[in-house]
């Protein structure tokens, strides 16, 4: 499962670096477009044929060109301001400003010479700022970035005016400028800002997937200390039970060993079911997992149907163990993104259907492979204790993967749930001592209410004849 959810990570996070270059390429392109598109165009008409406005046209061209180095320089740093906060170098601004300062005073001297007219100097008007902008745009919040567009539209709109436009061609000069920059916040800020609410959504996507892996070791360790803290309570207060009765020299004290050791025992081998995962299944709860895990892979799971907490025991078991093997099937074979589980309780039989998409031709293979008590072989010999079935294969329609469970229930005995697991002692009931303890009947430990003492039991608790539960941990001599 773990190389399966790296598998998939690792194919989202490539899908979102290709999609983060496209962005950043996409943005280092344009002002180079518009450097060719709209700077150079002009020299074909609009820019007056004799050397000085030439030679004037051709320096703001290789300006803009210098411009468009420069903004690609920046682009790297931009995007890591916009996406982590991470601070931007202030003085690689200086030399993209004292270039369009530059570039506004050559376009201002074009047209004083009468180098330029008409559509020509309303495209160079365009050219002018974009460069910069396309920069300024991410590093400052939109209200700002408006207040300085304005600012710069006036600072272009001045310069030419004091060059000598007049009319409609001015109002032109402040409407071309204007527009360059909401061109500019409109089309580049959205599409890094997209690129940001991605980033986030997989970085999501990854702590969601860190979450399920500690909440199943949560649960493992609730596991744990159930099945060990009890156990291990109650072993410490008989060692000193029978260490007591040792120095008194009662008999007792080897039947408290002998539960110490039968106890131990049973601790063992409760361990060993809880690490080789072979403790009961409940249907509910591996439900409720099989979804959990796969939403942390990214796969969209539905479960419907009947929740089976009213069904036998035996049969939750068993459909428990379904829904854990098919959820991991689920993980190791295909690439599968949605995932349907649904439950159907009737008076004759529960059916338990597990459909994934995304099946390839090496699914039913895989699967069929499985050895003897293991995968689909396991569970149908599980299945088959209960007179249950078991069929796995591709679902009509293209690329979809069907498992469906079926025990038959009608007027069978089931037995009932045991009340407590063997070797668990004061789970569900008194905890008896093997070996007389005298007429005070037999040890008890609370499982709920009341201040305990010593390892689970109340204070004042006489335990053996003459030997009584202190109010602190450890035991006390009684009245015989």
């Amino acid at each position: 499962m773990r190389v399966r959810s790296w598998r998939r990570s690792w194919q989202e996070r490539s899908k979102m670096e290709r999609i983060d270059l496209y962005s950043r390429f996409t943005n280092s392109c344009v002002p180079w477009l518009f450097a060719l598109c709209w700077q150079a165009a002009p020299f074909q008409s609009d820019i007056r044929h004799a050397p000085v406005p030439l030679t004037l046209g051709v320096a703001l061209l290789l300006v803009s060109l210098v411009q468009c180095l420069l903004s690609n320089r920046n682009v790297s740093a931009s995007y890591e301001h916009y996406l982590t906060g991470s601070v931007f170098p202030q003085r690689r601004l200086l030399a993209p400003v004292t270039l369009l300062v530059v570039a506004v005073g050559l376009l201002a001297a074009l047209v004083a010479v009468d180098g330029v007219h008409g559509a020509g100097l309303l495209l160079m008007t365009l050219n002018a700022p974009m460069a910069l902008v396309i920069t300024r745009v991410l590093l400052v919040p939109v209200r700002r970035f408006l207040i300085e567009s304005l600012c710069l539209t006036a600072l272009i709109t001045s310069a030419l005016a004091a060059a000598g436009v007049r009319g409609g061609t001015l109002a032109g000069v402040v409407a071309c400028s204007l527009f360059g920059c909401v061109l500019v916040l409109i089309s580049v800020r959205p599409s890094v800002w997209s690129m940001s609410v991605m980033w986030q959504a997989e970085q999501a996507r990854d702590i969601q997937a860190r979450l399920a892996v500690a909440e199943e070791r949560l649960r493992f360790g609730r596991d744990m200390h159930d099945v060990l803290g009890r156990n291990l309570a109650v072993i410490a207060l008989k060692s000193e039970l029978a260490v007591e009765l040792a120095q008194r020299g009662r008999p007792e004290a080897v039947d408290q060993m002998v539960e110490v050791q039968r106890i131990a025992r049973a601790s063992q081998q409760e361990v060993r079911d809880v690490v080789r995962g072979y403790r009961e299944a409940d249907l509910s709860t591996e439900l409720a997992g099989a979804r959990g895990v796969l939403s942390a892979a990214g796969i969209d799971c539905a479960v419907t149907g009947d929740s089976g907490e009213h069904l036998p025991a035996p049969v939750q078991s068993a459909l428990g163990w379904v829904v854990r093997e098919a959820a991991t099937n689920v993980l190791r074979h295909g690439d599968p993104r949605h995932c349907a589980i649904r439950v159907r309780v009737t008076a004759d039989a529960v059916t338990l259907q597990v459909e994934n998409d995304g099946a390839t031709a090496a699914t039913a293979g895989a699967t069929a492979s499985d050895g003897p008590g293991s995968g689909l072989a396991g569970l149908r010999e599980r299945l088959g204790a209960l007179d249950g079935s078991l069929e796995a294969g591709p679902a009509k329609g293209g690329g979809l993967f069907r498992l469906t469970a079926t025990i038959p229930l009608g007027d069978r005995d089931w037995p009932k749930a045991e009340s407590g697991r063997p070797g668990r002692p004061g789970a569900n009931g008194p905890l008896r001592a093997a070996g007389p303890l005298g007429a005070n009947g037999p040890l008890r430990a609370s499982g709920a209410g009341g201040a305990l003492g010593a390892e689970g039991l109340r204070p004042g608790t006489v335990v053996a004849p003459g030997v009584m539960v202190g109010p602190g941990p450890g035991l006390v001599e009684g009245r015989r």
